[in-house]
């Protein structure tokens, strides 16, 4: 069986981008039941030199919706801006992603797979295949920061487990 790169890729970023937006509404919940601004969590982080739960969920739509978007010019960059402190902004930000993934043509992204690739930050360049900057780059960057934002929250104190991160597997069918 071959396995395409839409399938590896956009298939991964649908089944875990949901489970962010779930992370948000979760936060939001915690910090409503508590009186405590967005920021109490949305400004979170497990170490002084980590990124908060905003930008860890702000880089899973980075390296998935955005890092797709970007194929087009052949390079990608970070997103060096600072991450919305509001809920509403980071649930805006989940749902357009997935909404720009869905709309994703398996056919033309597996087409460009051999396409040249480049990540480039200051002088750094690294040069990738489209296939090998997704599956090497970009899909890994995606699930450290998804895992980040889970252990933002698990680490504040919320009642998130495993489920809450893994999102509906392909089963295979009888």
């Amino acid at each position: 069986m071959t396995v395409s790169l839409h399938t590896a890729v956009v298939g991964a970023y649908l089944q875990t981008l949901p489970k962010i937006a779930a992370l948000v509404d979760k936060a939001e919940a915690h910090c409503r039941d508590n009186n405590l601004p967005d920021e109490a969590l949305t400004g979170a982080c497990i170490a002084p030199d980590m990124w908060p739960f905003a930008k860890q969920v702000i880089s899973c739509t980075d390296h998935s919706a955005r890092a797709i978007a970007c194929l087009e010019a052949g390079v990608f960059g970070p997103n060096l801006d600072p991450a919305p402190t509001d809920f509403a902004s980071l649930r805006t930000s989940v749902e357009e992603a997935i909404s720009q993934l869905e709309a994703v043509d398996p056919a033309a992204l597996d087409a460009r797979a051999d396409d040249d690739m480049r990540f480039e930050f200051g002088t750094r360049v690294m040069p990738f295949t489209v296939a090998d900057f997704l599956l090497t780059f970009s899909l890994p960057n995606f699930y450290f920061h998804a895992t980040s934002a889970y252990a933002v929250l698990r680490n504040q104190g919320l009642a998130v487990g495993k489920m809450d991160f893994l999102g509906p597997m392909r089963l295979k069918m009888a």
